[in-house]
């Protein structure tokens, strides 16, 4: 009989130390503190990631059920802003996520101009003699708008390509010259511009600036090749070349 009441301890002593590490989630039910744990970890993630992008946790929820949607098979890798932006369920939401993707584009871009320049200057003091290849920007073709021109050439299988260069060149207006096919090989890069006698000096200047595509043809070109864009009020546009 002692050894029953024992064992009948023992198994009561068992169960009251399950019960204290045991919490209620916000119905009253009883949820394992592992899996509580994990719930809150998942808060924090999804605040953080929120936060990154000044959207709200139920903003940021949207655009992750968005994405698993149409829409991420449409735009796979689409930012935030622009997919809440996109499918705004009024006039008023679009045009607070526009508002708020102009500002971080506006921090973004000025950060990469700010690099950009560091980037010339340490040209300048470390390969004198080198020509400069801009580190490019994914987002757009130039910040530098001011009258400036945007040719997109190849260096094989273009035979007009030789011939809008000399025009552009010979224009002497300042143009950012994008090689489409460098396959973000500077050398590559240089030799081609040294076999088609870019101007030294006017590198050097940022007259002109030696740059690796990296998908901007496709983005602004539409199919034409060589194309000269030119910066208008209605954004990129072929020029008169």
């Amino acid at each position: 009989m002692k050894l029953k009441i024992a064992n009948l301890a023992v198994i009561m002593l068992c169960c009251s130390a399950q019960a204290s590490v045991q919490v209620q989630n916000s119905r009253g039910e009883p949820v394992d503190a592992p899996a509580q744990s994990v719930q809150q970890s998942s808060v924090q993630d999804l605040k953080q990631q929120a936060g990154q992008w000044g959207l709200s946790q139920d903003d940021y929820q949207r655009y992750q059920s968005l994405m698993n949607g149409p829409r991420g098979i449409q735009s796979p890798g689409l930012d935030p802003l622009s997919t809440l932006g996109i499918e705004a369920r009024s006039q008023a939401e679009r045009r607070q996520y526009a508002e708020k993707w102009v500002k971080e584009e506006f921090a973004r871009t000025q950060k990469e101009l700010d690099f950009q320049r560091e980037v010339t200057a340490a040209w300048k003091r470390l390969y004198p003699e080198t020509l400069a290849v801009n580190m490019g920007n994914a987002a757009g073709i130039a910040h530098d708008t001011g009258g400036r021109l945007a040719l997109f050439v190849k260096s094989a299988g273009c035979g007009q390509c030789d011939a809008r260069l000399a025009a552009v060149l010979a224009d002497n207006r300042p143009v950012d010259i994008y090689l489409v096919d460098s396959q973000g090989d500077d050398g590559k890069l240089r030799g081609w511009a040294k076999d088609h006698h870019i101007p030294l000096d006017r590198v050097r200047s940022r007259q002109i600036t030696l740059n690796h595509d990296g998908g901007r043809w496709m983005r602004f070109g539409n199919g034409i090749m060589p194309v000269v864009l030119q910066q208008g009020e209605d954004g990129w546009q072929l020029a008169a070349f």
